[in-house]
């Protein structure tokens, strides 16, 4: 359980997370999972990083309950440790495919919409369920995955979107069924890591430097509003009446 590196074939390294029941990672493991593809991509034999989950779905955000068993202080971790986590995909050295199963919600949004590719099973869901559980955060990532207007309603409602709508708009590569998603994931990986090692990292400092967004300052002003709803009381009143009737009265 955790967070583990294999290397699946010469070019390709493959960053695993397994925390049971759901994937959703207690602050620790957001920095365990930062540290694991930083090192991925530092390594010189490595010209493709795999990101991958095991279990019942690739990443269901943040652990909520150690944030409401330690208050503050976990929230802060989680904030910094997302923020590393989501800046470690975006800035690895290497091109990133993300290899995306069951749902992918919060956290996970802010994982994929920073990788540099996407393979998807055909029951992957990708959703931002932050206004249902006190939050804000991760637009920023979900917005490189479907046009303004749908990363607005989606973000709003807590709705998913399913691996077909998101392939439909051009942000999931391949939709495949749920055994086949390990090989789709490396196929592409294989292909990526074919290329000039050394050009494929100039290839991706020169794209992130070409990016319209600051996705690193984008996220943390996100972040900011997320702790201004903890200070104000109102996280803690959403996340206690989440699923309850007249759960989203003033």
């Amino acid at each position: 359980m955790g967070v583990s590196t294999s290397f699946p074939e010469k070019g390709v390294a493959q960053v695993t997370v397994d925390h049971p029941p759901v994937n959703a990672l207690p602050v620790r493991g957001w920095f365990e999972l930062a540290q694991a593809v930083r090192a991925a991509g530092r390594d010189p034999g490595t010209r493709c990083v795999v990101l991958a989950a095991r279990g019942r779905g690739f990443n269901a955000g943040v652990d909520i309950k150690e944030i409401q068993t330690d208050g503050h202080e976990a929230l802060l971790g989680a904030n910094r440790g997302c923020a590393e986590a989501f800046a470690a995909v975006y800035e690895c050295e290497t091109p990133v495919v993300a290899a995306v199963h069951g749902f992918c919600l919060g956290g996970g949004i802010g994982l994929v919409g920073n990788a540099d590719a996407i393979v998807a099973s055909e029951d992957a869901v990708f959703g931002l369920p932050e206004l249902d559980r006190g939050a804000l955060g991760a637009a920023t990532h979900l917005a490189r995955l479907v046009p303004p207007h749908l990363m607005r309603t989606l973000y709003y409602t807590a709705r998913t979107a399913t691996a077909a709508q998101l392939h439909a708009h051009g942000s999931v590569w391949r939709v495949v069924p749920r055994d086949a998603l390990p090989e789709a994931a490396l196929d592409l990986a294989r292909e990526i890591a074919a290329k000039d090692g050394r050009l494929l990292r100039l290839a991706k400092a020169a794209i992130n430097g070409i990016d319209p967004v600051d996705v690193r300052r984008s996220y943390r002003l996100e972040q900011g509003f997320t702790f201004e709803a903890a200070l104000s009381g109102v996280a803690d009143r959403v996340r206690d009446t989440f699923g309850k009737e007249g759960a989203g009265s003033d």
